[in-house]
């Protein structure tokens, strides 16, 4: 899993989302810090205390293979 801060043009301040390997969000703060340094620490902090075994699978990155055309 990892931890990434975000902010958005409405919302400036940071927060932290932690999102598992198939870059599905697992959990997201309500609150919002000052600094992404901030967000992250926050956000590392969480994921310890979840204490998930993330045994998700990376998407392939597009979507389908090129093996069929290969067969030509």
């Amino acid at each position: 899993m990892n931890v990434m801060a975000f902010s958005t043009p409405s919302r400036p301040d940071w927060r932290w989302r932690i999102v598992n390997n198939a870059g599905e969000v697992v959990e997201e703060s309500h609150g919002t810090f000052r600094s992404i340094a901030a967000a992250v620490a926050e956000g590392r902090e969480r994921m310890k205390e979840l204490n998930v075994d993330d045994r998700s699978v990376r998407p392939r990155p597009f979507g389908r293979t090129t093996s069929h055309l290969r067969r030509r």
